[in-house]
C-alpha cells in the first residue's frame, strides 16, 4: 500500500537553519526526524514545529554505524523517506592555513562531506526499495562553494566537494528517480553568523559588518525546492543577503607599478 505520508530527514537540525527548515516543512504538512547531536535542542526544535508526532533521533552523521541506525528507524517508523535535507556543518577557526591543526581539518570534512555522503548512500538504499520509488535529497552549500573567505581553507574545501557530491548524486540517482538539488546560502541569520554582527574579514584584510537575511527565508525556499514533482528539479539555488560581498568578492590589495 502507498504511503500518503511525506517525510523528510533534517541533520543539524537542532539550532539555526535546521530548525528554521524543521518549522517551514512540518507547516507544510510534512513528517520530520530531525536528527543532530544534542537530544535537547532537537526537541526544542519538534515544540516548535506544527503537529507534535515528529521523530526525533540523535545521531553522529559522521559515524557510518550511528548514521546507519538512523536509517533503520527511520526505515521502521515510516517505512519510507521521500526528503533528505543535508544540513549539518561546522567551521574551523578563522586562522591562517598553515596553523589550522590536522584535528580541525579532519572535523570539518568528517562533518560537511562524509557525514552528507553516509546519509545520502543510506538515503539511497531506502529510496531504490521504497514504493513509490525514489526521493530528494537537498545538499547545504554555501557561497563558499563557489568563492572562499580568507582564513576558511577546510570550511571551503568541504563545500566546493559538496558541489561534487550533489553532482554525482544527480547523475547516479537519475535511474533510481532519486532527484538532487543543493542550496547554497549567504549571511541568514543564525547561531553561525553571531560572529559576524563584529565585522567580517575581507579579502583586502579590512573587517566589515555585513548584511544578514532572515533565516525563515530558507525555509521557505526549501519548501519550494521540496515540493517539485519528480519530473522537477532544482540543481543549484543560491540565495543571499542582498549586498553581501559575493558578487566581487574575493578582490585583494591592488598592486600597481609604481613610477
Amino acid at each position: 500500500m502507498k504511503s500518503t505520508i511525506k517525510t523528510a530527514l533534517i541533520t543539524g537540525a537542532g539550532s539555526g537553519i535546521g530548525r528554521a527548515v524543521a518549522q517551514a516543512l512540518a507547516k507544510d504538512n510534512w513528517s520530520l526526524i530531525l536528527t543532530g547531536r544534542r537530544e535537547t535542542s532537537l526537541k526544542e526544535t519538534a515544540a516548535l514545529c506544527e503537529k507534535r508526532d515528529h521523530l526525533i533521533f540523535p545521531a553522529d552523521i559522521t559515524s557510518q554505524e550511528s548514521v546507519q541506525a538512523l536509517f533503520k528507524k527511520i526505515r521502521d517508523h515510516y517505512g519510507r523517506l521521500d526528503l533528505l535535507f543535508n544540513n549539518a556543518g561546522i567551521n574551523a577557526p578563522a586562522i591562517p592555513l598553515e596553523e589550522l591543526s590536522f584535528e580541525d581539518w579532519k572535523k570539518v570534512i568528517d562533518t560537511n562531506l562524509t557525514g552528507a555522503f553516509l546519509c545520502t548512500q543510506q538515503a539511497f538504499k531506502l529510496m531504490k526499495t521504497q514504493d513509490p520509488k525514489g526521493g530528494r535529497i537537498i545538499n547545504n552549500g554555501s557561497i563558499s562553494a563557489h568563492t572562499p573567505r580568507p582564513m576558511s581553507v577546510a570550511y571551503t574545501a568541504s563545500k566546493h566537494a559538496v558541489t561534487g557530491l550533489t553532482q554525482s548524486t544527480i547523475l547516479d540517482g537519475r535511474d533510481q528517480n532519486i532527484t538532487c538539488g543543493q542550496i547554497d546560502i549567504g549571511n541568514a541569520k543564525s547561531d553561525m553568523t553571531k560572529k559576524m554582527e563584529e565585522g567580517t574579514l575581507q579579502a583586502d584584510g579590512s573587517r566589515k559588518v555585513e548584511p544578514t537575511m532572515d533565516v525563515n527565508e530558507i525555509g521557505k525556499a526549501i519548501v519550494y525546492m521540496a515540493g517539485l514533482p519528480p519530473a522537477a528539479n532544482i540543481p543549484f539555488m543560491t540565495i543571499m543577503a542582498n549586498g553581501m560581498p559575493y558578487i566581487g568578492r574575493g578582490g585583494s590589495k591592488p598592486h600597481w607599478p609604481i613610477g
